[in-house]
């Protein structure tokens, strides 16, 4: 999986993955803009159709806000976040989701067990109760900032003010949660009630499944924006990174809601990269989020600027 901003020492940062898409998603999204005024049938547009013309339709489906052929296509991907950001992800109702559930897994807080149990040098736990204590053992004896930093983010998403903040606080909270979430498992409190202890910043697993409309109209320009929250900021940006090398055609227009409301009313719309490159200028008196005219290059560079780890 595709660590942000791409290195595993980054693991208290969301992760993300595009597994799984339909090749031909270009071409079958251009075949299928021709078809609604070609007397041709599906499969004799697409035959014959050239990448020349394939990337043309995509364009003026862009530039027309046309996106019900882009409905045809179809992206999986994979995303380790935390559960604050996972109840934002599935805001977006024109996806599909199969999340990780807490009430029969816990591997990810079994990771950050058995690395504790490692570091303060005691077998790995087999029990709840044994499990506490070394989380209570290692919050208590552990001090150095990175060593705690590697072993929350096991199970925890991280914000980067807390890492740039430099302090282990954060840390040694999470751990005490954990310890009492386990507690509460040896006193054979049922899983689905002793999540409530939990934070926020627990790693979940979702697969998601969105089409190229949804994508391009709703979740990346949402979510690439600079006003969008950090987590789900991250994730998206990623996302569209892999997509546009899967099918560059269809999303070197994806971007914040800036420069989807800026292709629509160009003649011809512009790549997310002629605009940071300054190749293309916005027309636009003011954005979705009310930002002028003028300032919004300097608000797009500042949404390409994830929070540093």
């Amino acid at each position: 999986m595709s660590s942000i901003p791409g290195e595993n020492q980054y693991r208290h940062l969301p992760q993300a993955r595009l597994v799984a898409w339909l090749d031909q998603a270009d071409s079958i999204i251009a075949s299928a803009a021709k078809l609604t005024i070609s007397p041709k049938d599906f499969t004799e547009i697409l035959e014959s159709l050239s990448n020349e013309r394939k990337d043309s339709w995509i364009r003026e489906l862009v530039s027309r806000g046309h996106g019900s052929p882009l409905e045809h296509s179809v992206y999986v991907f994979e995303i380790v976040c935390s559960r604050a950001c996972s109840h934002q992800l599935v805001r977006h109702r024109h996806a599909s989701y199969s999340q990780l559930s807490q009430r029969y897994s816990d591997r990810f807080l079994r990771r950050l067990v058995e690395k504790a149990s490692a570091l303060v040098n005691s077998p790995v736990p087999e029990g709840f109760a044994e499990a506490a204590g070394v989380l209570e053992e290692a919050g208590g004896s552990l001090s150095d900032f990175n060593t705690l930093l590697d072993l929350v983010s096991e199970a925890y998403v991280i914000p980067p003010t807390m890492v740039k903040a430099g302090e282990t606080w954060f840390f040694k909270h999470l751990l005490k949660a954990t310890a009492a979430y386990y507690k509460a498992l040896a006193s054979q409190t049922p899983y689905e009630d002793a999540r409530y202890l939990l934070p926020q910043a627990v790693k979940t697993r979702v697969l998601v499944s969105m089409n190229a409309r949804e994508l391009l109209e709703v979740f990346l320009p949402l979510r690439m924006c600079s006003r969008a929250q950090w987590e789900i900021r991250m994730i998206a940006w990623e996302l569209r990174n892999q997509l546009v090398k899967t099918h560059p055609a269809i999303f070197s227009y994806a971007g914040p809601r800036c420069v989807l409301m800026e292709n629509r009313v160009r003649n011809n719309p512009c790549s997310l990269n002629d605009y940071l490159e300054g190749k293309c200028s916005f027309t636009i008196q003011r954005c979705p989020e009310l930002v002028p005219n003028d300032k919004i290059p300097s608000c797009l560079k500042n949404a390409v600027n994830n929070p540093s780890p």
